[in-house]
């Protein structure tokens, strides 16, 4: 099998193989997308425990989306730079140790670290996987199948998280929808170093760490906007002043990104 232009790899040699790169590939997906659903039935149990105000539960939910989405562009840079595999590897690990010490968590607000810690993770874990599925299968049709059933793993997770979550609430601890990551996890840091070939760009582009730190300054000062609007209320100096931190970041970085 070739390796597609413009990469360094130790090319899957045999269909078989990679399709078995494939299954283990969709792993990390397939958590990403339960993780996205299952916690929202997890938070009566974490209020009743916690009673944390309501704009803490929001940022329970929401900081890990919004890590995640602020890291992809950079930890996709990165991942071109370091080698995709290796940057998997340490998404995963990170994934599932920061999941078990998040599964024991003493307070609302240390829930609220451990969130933005897995929204972290979960940017290497993303744009590895599809980067490492474009090497694997240089074939232009096998790319485009092994691609939509990578693309089918969040609808899966999606449907998967009220079921796994409902059933783990009904006889553990809320803390067990965060251990779920260490089984899905555990298969592959086992078997990706055996199936899942590195690959690198051997000209990567720069990495722009002030550009990921514009991202997330005003993703993160709009959401905060929003989530404490209805306490401070919508015209107050507070809201106000979070609104323009957000445009600013957020102009800034899009600009940035523009003449870069």
């Amino acid at each position: 099998m070739s390796t597609p232009v413009g990469v360094v790899a130790t090319p899957v040699t045999t269909p078989g193989r990679a399709w078995w790169a494939l299954a283990v590939l969709m792993l990390p997906v397939l958590l990403i997308a339960i993780d996205n659903t299952v916690l929202a039935f997890a938070l009566p149990m974490m209020a009743e425990d916690f009673r944390p105000a309501a704009s803490t539960q929001l940022w329970i939910v929401d900081v890990y989306s919004l890590v995640l989405a602020a890291l992809l562009v950079a930890m996709g840079s990165l991942g071109d730079r370091i080698g995709r595999r290796r940057l998997l590897m340490i998404g995963a690990t990170g994934f599932a140790v920061v999941s078990a010490i998040a599964a024991f968590a003493p307070s609302a607000e240390y829930l609220v670290v451990a969130r933005a810690a897995l929204g972290v993770f979960g940017a290497m874990l993303m744009p590895s996987t599809l980067s490492l599925i474009r090497n694997i299968f240089a074939e232009a049709s096998a790319r485009r199948l092994a691609i939509a059933i990578w693309a089918s793993c969040f609808t899966a997770g999606s449907t998967l998280g009220p079921i796994i979550g409902g059933a783990l609430l009904q006889h553990f601890h809320w803390g067990s929808v965060f251990l779920v990551a260490v089984p899905i996890l555990l298969p592959l840091l086992v078997l990706a170093p055996r199936l899942v070939p590195e690959s690198k760009d051997p000209s990567p582009s720069k990495l722009d760490p002030i550009g990921a730190a514009l991202s997330i300054a005003g993703i993160t000062a709009l959401l905060w906007a929003v989530i404490e609007a209805p306490s401070h209320g919508w015209t107050s100096s507070e809201i106000l002043a979070g609104f323009a931190v957000a445009l600013l970041a957020l102009g800034a970085g899009t600009l940035r990104r523009r003449t870069a």
